[in-house]
Protein backbone atom coordinates (compact mmCIF):
# COMPACT_ATOMS: atom_id res chain seq x y z
CA UNK A 1 0.00 0.00 0.00
CA UNK A 2 1.04 3.09 -0.43
CA UNK A 3 0.44 6.23 1.56
CA UNK A 4 0.63 9.54 0.70
CA UNK A 5 0.08 12.76 2.39
CA UNK A 6 -1.70 15.68 0.85
CA UNK A 7 -3.63 19.00 2.12
CA UNK A 8 -6.38 20.51 0.79
CA UNK A 9 -6.35 21.61 -2.69
CA UNK A 10 -3.44 18.87 -3.37
CA UNK A 11 -3.97 15.91 -6.29
CA UNK A 12 -2.83 12.66 -6.56
CA UNK A 13 -2.53 11.42 -9.85
CA UNK A 14 -3.27 7.38 -10.78
CA UNK A 15 -1.58 6.53 -14.82
CA UNK A 16 -2.80 8.97 -17.63
CA UNK A 17 -6.17 9.58 -17.05
CA UNK A 18 -7.29 9.67 -13.10
CA UNK A 19 -7.48 12.24 -10.47
CA UNK A 20 -7.81 12.42 -6.79
CA UNK A 21 -7.73 15.71 -4.93
CA UNK A 22 -8.16 16.30 -1.60
CA UNK A 23 -11.82 19.01 -1.29
CA UNK A 24 -12.11 19.18 2.55
CA UNK A 25 -11.01 18.00 5.66
CA UNK A 26 -13.29 18.06 8.68
CA UNK A 27 -12.45 16.72 11.80
CA UNK A 28 -11.97 12.85 11.25
CA UNK A 29 -13.42 12.80 7.49
CA UNK A 30 -12.13 13.86 4.58
CA UNK A 31 -13.59 14.60 1.37
CA UNK A 32 -12.16 13.17 -2.17
CA UNK A 33 -12.94 14.72 -5.60
CA UNK A 34 -12.22 11.99 -8.32
CA UNK A 35 -11.73 12.69 -11.66
CA UNK A 36 -12.02 9.27 -14.15
CA UNK A 37 -13.14 8.62 -17.56
CA UNK A 38 -16.50 7.30 -17.48
CA UNK A 39 -15.21 3.61 -18.36
CA UNK A 40 -13.70 3.65 -14.97
CA UNK A 41 -16.13 2.33 -12.03
CA UNK A 42 -15.72 4.18 -8.79
CA UNK A 43 -17.47 3.18 -5.67
CA UNK A 44 -17.15 3.39 -1.86
CA UNK A 45 -15.81 0.00 -0.46
CA UNK A 46 -18.82 -1.23 1.67
CA UNK A 47 -20.90 -0.55 -1.63
CA UNK A 48 -18.80 -2.32 -3.79
CA UNK A 49 -18.49 -5.21 -1.50
CA UNK A 50 -22.07 -4.88 -1.12
CA UNK A 51 -21.93 -5.17 -5.28
CA UNK A 52 -19.68 -8.44 -5.25
CA UNK A 53 -22.20 -10.35 -2.63
CA UNK A 54 -24.77 -9.58 -4.23
CA UNK A 55 -23.03 -11.18 -7.83
CA UNK A 56 -22.46 -14.19 -5.83
CA UNK A 57 -25.68 -14.83 -4.34
CA UNK A 58 -26.97 -14.08 -8.01
CA UNK A 59 -24.57 -17.14 -9.63
CA UNK A 60 -25.10 -19.40 -7.11
CA UNK A 61 -29.14 -19.19 -7.62
CA UNK A 62 -28.69 -19.19 -10.57
CA UNK A 63 -25.95 -22.58 -10.46
CA UNK A 64 -28.82 -24.33 -8.31
CA UNK A 65 -31.30 -23.45 -11.16
CA UNK A 66 -29.44 -25.47 -13.55
CA UNK A 67 -30.74 -28.84 -12.94
CA UNK A 68 -34.09 -28.14 -13.39
CA UNK A 69 -33.78 -26.18 -16.79
CA UNK A 70 -31.25 -29.21 -18.08
CA UNK A 71 -34.85 -31.03 -18.29
CA UNK A 72 -36.44 -28.63 -20.44
CA UNK A 73 -35.97 -29.11 -24.35
CA UNK A 74 -35.70 -25.84 -26.62
CA UNK A 75 -38.72 -25.19 -28.96
CA UNK A 76 -39.33 -27.10 -31.97
CA UNK A 77 -37.94 -24.56 -34.43
CA UNK A 78 -39.59 -26.45 -37.22
CA UNK A 79 -42.84 -25.51 -37.39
Amino acid sequence: MLILTRKVNERVVIGDDIEVSVVEIRGDQVKLGIVAPRTVKVYRQEVYQAIQEENRRAAASAAAELPRIEGISPPDESS
